[in-house]
């Protein structure tokens, strides 16, 4: 039983992967919080320290596979198409938030009554702060979506854009595959799911159906050599002059304290461990070149559930995600 009957009792069901471990570690400094359960079917009875040895000295719970059902929100780190599995196994009162972070709800399915919204605040704030069930974004969709809303929500015809977007190895999840070894993913780099990633099937639910403008959208996703962070840039004709485009942008983030635009170029390392995206405008005679960078585990994952579940419980949507990057 909680010793705090005034923090928000946070469940995380997944909890021994790379969501799942950024989730618990920014839950613990969260002063509205507090963790009370963490499942894990593969390190169950483990302390959660011996799986993410970042967090010695942090915490003593372990790892547990009985849902504690006196949770207030419960954060699923389940692969994709596990989500929807586990939900059907298990019956959970009404009044528990769910965010899912797999892909399961991303295009706004119903499930048992549950009707799960897109968790995109910069999009659809108001309406995550009325819902139960988020779907978080997809890293990628974040940074590509982040980069394009200001134009996209105009209502402005683009006949085309080009996307390119090079994720981090902790992207392809905590699971060994052949292309996340380290002696293959080091000083290597190469494209994956060219112009069929599967985050395009929500960029493209969300323009066309929610801000009604059909975008034709390629996108080339690329592995880095990196452990985390997406560096997207995209690009596309346009006659709105620069300054406009500036002030478009501007004004449209006003409100969001996590996109953040930049006058100067803009690098990685300026959001790795933080919530931030930040974005870049350069215009060459008539093409617009947008580039949107993120740490893909916290604004692309575990950060922006966390900044759904602050507007869920409507509590300042920065607590506990008042987060610096270490650039040296």
């Amino acid at each position: 039983m909680s010793q705090n009957q005034n923090k928000i009792k946070v469940g995380i069901q997944g909890a021994s992967g790379y969501t799942g471990g950024e989730l618990i570690r920014l839950i613990l400094k969260h002063p509205n919080c507090e963790l009370i359960y963490a499942g894990s079917e593969s390190n169950y009875g483990k302390l959660i320290t011996d799986i993410h040895q970042d967090l010695v000295g942090e915490c003593k719970i372990k790892f547990e596979n009985n849902l504690n059902k006196k949770i207030d929100v419960l954060f699923l780190c389940l692969g994709h198409g596990n989500s929807e599995s586990f939900l059907k196994k298990i019956k959970l009162d009404k009044k528990i938030k769910i965010i899912d972070l797999s892909q399961d709800f991303r295009l706004e399915k119903s499930f048992k009554k549950m009707d799960f919204k897109y968790g995109l605040p910069e999009m659809q704030k108001e309406i995550i702060s009325k819902s139960s069930y988020i779907a978080n974004p997809g890293c990628f969709a974040t940074a590509i979506q982040l980069g394009l809303l200001p134009i996209v929500s105009l209502g402005y015809k683009i006949d085309e854009v080009h996307t390119n977007a090079i994720t981090g190895s902790t992207g392809a999840g905590v699971k060994l595959n052949d292309t996340s070894h380290f002696s293959w993913r080091n000083n290597n780099i190469s494209w994956y799911k060219p112009f069929n990633h599967q985050h395009l099937d929500e960029v493209n639910n969300n323009f066309n159906k929610l801000l009604c403008n059909k975008v034709k959208i390629n996108f080339l996703p690329v592995r880095g050599n990196f452990t985390r962070g997406i560096f997207c840039t995209s690009y596309f004709k346009i006659k709105m002059s620069f300054n406009k485009i500036q002030q478009l942008y501007t004004e449209f983030y006003k409100n969001d304290p996590f996109t953040i635009l930049s006058k100067n170029e803009i690098y990685l390392k300026q959001v790795i461990n933080t919530n931030k995206c930040l974005i870049h405008l350069r215009k060459e005679k008539d093409i617009l070149l947008i580039t949107s960078v993120l740490d893909n585990l916290v604004k692309g994952a575990s950060g922006q559930a966390i900044q759904n579940m602050n507007l869920m419980f409507r509590i300042d949507e920065t607590k506990g995600l008042k987060l610096k990057s270490s650039i040296f």
